[in-house]
């Protein structure tokens, strides 16, 4: 009975592997298919594939500009159209529960809530950030918003 613990390939699907070095008799003996001397001819030889041929390296040769402030701080956003559909009123909403509803992807990372859309229920949030907009919304609604950040 045929089951999918004994499934195999037809016969002559598969084919053996290359045996390389093994004599005259082999077809690929003496230098394995690798031909005569030269850098790809050695073990370990062969050159990278972006490699030039010694000429400059392209990544080299284009201008460079500005730089990258390792400083900067970026923040996950959540527009408060969002919150009404995911949360029930008088809900607790930090980091963590805006995670868990898949609003925003980690935890841990700071929270920036904008204003784009309304809302209808009441929420407590706790959040790194805020706009104006937003928070008057949220406090509009008999809500309040907490800025951690």
């Amino acid at each position: 009975m045929l089951k999918l613990n004994n499934l195999g390939a037809p016969k002559g699907a598969n084919r053996d592997k290359k045996r390389r070095g093994r004599g005259p008799g082999s077809g690929q003996g003496k230098t394995g298919g690798r031909g005569h001397k030269g850098q790809k001819a050695r073990s370990g030889g062969g050159i990278p594939p972006w490699f030039e041929g010694g000429q400059m390296p392209l990544n080299r040769r284009l201008p460079k500009r500005g730089f990258t402030n390792i400083f900067k701080k970026s923040y996950q956003l959540v527009n408060i159209d969002a919150l009404d559909a995911s949360f029930d009123a008088d809900a607790r909403i930090d980091a963590v529960a805006l995670a868990q509803a898949g609003l925003v992807k980690y935890a841990d990372r700071p929270v920036k809530l904008l204003g784009r859309g309304t809302v209808e229920k009441k929420f407590q949030l706790e959040v790194t950030k805020a706009s104006k907009s937003a928070v008057a919304a949220v406090e509009s609604a008999g809500g309040s918003v907490t800025v951690t950040g």
